[in-house]
């Protein structure tokens, strides 16, 4: 499974632009961002496996003005690339988990819903532009 993210051409410059007439409507294009991954976060958490629940909250939206991110994991559930793409881990690698190089939650759960992210994401910039009083067509 070969995903393509979704580019914006003209994004950064647009960011600049922003903050030149207002330094607080940038912050509009992260909330953009943000609303935009959560679709993938809403879809992966209930998919990860829970025994504590640690795993499945560690699941989070990390986003800036330009970028919407995904991630899983963090130093205290180190183990979450484990449980989204499997390997060998413990003593000689005793315990298996077959490898999936795609993942079982994070891609999987973009793939699935990248037309409603691109829908977002174009529907959230536009109400930026419009908040900013620029005029905006789009397609």
């Amino acid at each position: 499974m070969d995903i393509e993210p979704i580019k914006i051409s003209g994004l950064n410059e647009f960011n600049r632009n922003l903050r030149q007439m207002n330094a607080s409507l940038p912050k509009g294009l992260r909330l953009a961002n943000n609303e935009a991954a959560g679709v993938v976060v809403d879809w992966a958490q209930p998919r990860v496996p829970r025994k504590t629940g640690r795993a499945a909250a560690s699941v989070k939206v990390r986003s800036t003005r330009t970028m919407a991110r995904v991630s899983g994991g963090s130093k205290s559930v180190s183990y979450f690339a484990w449980l989204n793409y499997g390997g060998r881990v413990g003593r000689a690698g005793s315990v298996r988990r077959q490898f999936i190089k795609e993942g079982r939650y994070l891609y999987p759960g973009y793939a699935k819903n990248r037309d409603k992210v691109r829908a977002i994401l174009l529907s959230a910039l536009v109400e930026v532009a419009k908040d900013a009083g620029l005029e905006v067509t789009h397609e």
